[in-house]
């Protein structure tokens, strides 16, 4: 045989096992059909969901990003129209997805590693106009303080968007609180409009939730609402208002992933990277603040993470 065309042939395998080396393993890849990931309207959750969709990408798996409401999408997951959504936050969402659990539809995927809350929040140079903060029952004595022209003499609270949830025009209602809601149209506008009040040192009463950049580059408190259980919300007999549900602040804890049950047959590999999904708030900060604050797009973010904890994802999809 000649040298030449042996050295070539040779050369050539060596090349061809090193691309099989670096390639997805597509063979491990159950259904070339796209698993729907849901994208919903604040940056945390971009990002939390790129990163799966990017980690099953390297698995070889076909993925598609959906938005989708964050309330209404169980609708999806329970037709198996949408397939995962990464983040169920128990602050919010509890209810919506014990609803579709109980379907028999849909499928707890485990916890994300990261601690939700979300709440009532002001800058500390409010409670220098109402004393009585954080305690709740200080708010409509300093319902003047939070008033803005569009509500005097009410009190002006800024929620989050609608498809949010989060019981926030019931917690009024409850509570008696002589407080107007009003809803930001996106995270982005909610966010905006704390910045510029913090700027002017204008009266500001909003939903602040965490994990995020806020809480940490912004002196301020939490309003202390009576401790949340689930007879709160679900039993009107409960609590100060015995003929009201939600006279109570919100539930902190976890943030779960949740997915179409049937996918679990279709897709196994994936749900079970999914369910190994962990990242914590240290680090999911981190991420928002280079989104939201540095200018960075969420893609360069996911990229940088992807590029520095190598280790970590290639485990989830062992």
């Amino acid at each position: 045989m000649n040298k030449n065309k042996y050295s070539v042939r040779i050369k050539t395998l060596i090349i061809a096992v090193l691309v099989s080396l670096t390639m997805p393993a597509t063979a491990a890849v159950e259904s070339t059909d796209p698993i729907k990931l849901t994208l919903h309207d604040w940056t945390g959750q971009y990002l939390t969901t790129n990163i799966m969709g990017e980690v099953l990408k390297k698995a070889g798996y076909n993925i598609q990003y959906v938005q989708a409401d964050y309330i209404a999408q169980f609708a999806g997951l329970e037709s198996g129209d949408l397939h995962i959504a990464m983040e169920m936050w128990e602050t919010t969402g509890k209810q919506a997805m014990d609803a579709s659990l109980a379907t028999g539809k849909t499928v707890d995927l485990g916890e994300t590693g990261m601690d939700a809350k979300e709440e009532w929040w002001y800058p500390m140079y409010m409670k220098e106009r109402c004393p009585g903060l954080p305690d709740w029952k200080a708010l409509n004595k300093c319902a003047e303080a939070f008033a803005t022209a569009e509500t005097s003499p009410k009190g002006r609270y800024l929620g989050g968007p609608v498809t949010w949830a989060g019981f926030d025009d019931e917690r009024v209602e409850a509570l008696g609180l002589d407080y107007e809601v009003v809803h930001a149209g996106t995270d982005a506008a909610l966010f905006a409009e704390l910045e510029s009040a913090i700027q002017r040192e204008a009266p500001v009463l909003l939903w602040i939730y965490a994990p995020h950049w806020a809480v940490a580059k912004y002196d301020g408190e939490w309003v202390e609402f009576p401790e949340y259980t689930d007879a709160c919300y679900e039993d009107p007999s409960w609590g100060m208002n015995k003929t009201m549900a939600y006279d109570c602040g919100k539930p902190f804890g976890w943030i779960k992933k949740v997915g179409w049950k049937d996918g679990e047959k279709k897709w196994p590999g994936a749900y079970k990277a999914v369910r190994n999904f962990h990242i914590d708030n240290e680090a999911m900060s981190q991420m928002i603040v280079e989104v939201d604050l540095e200018g960075k797009s969420v893609d360069a973010t996911v990229a940088r993470w992807m590029s520095e904890n190598e280790s970590t994802w290639m485990a989830w999809i062992k």
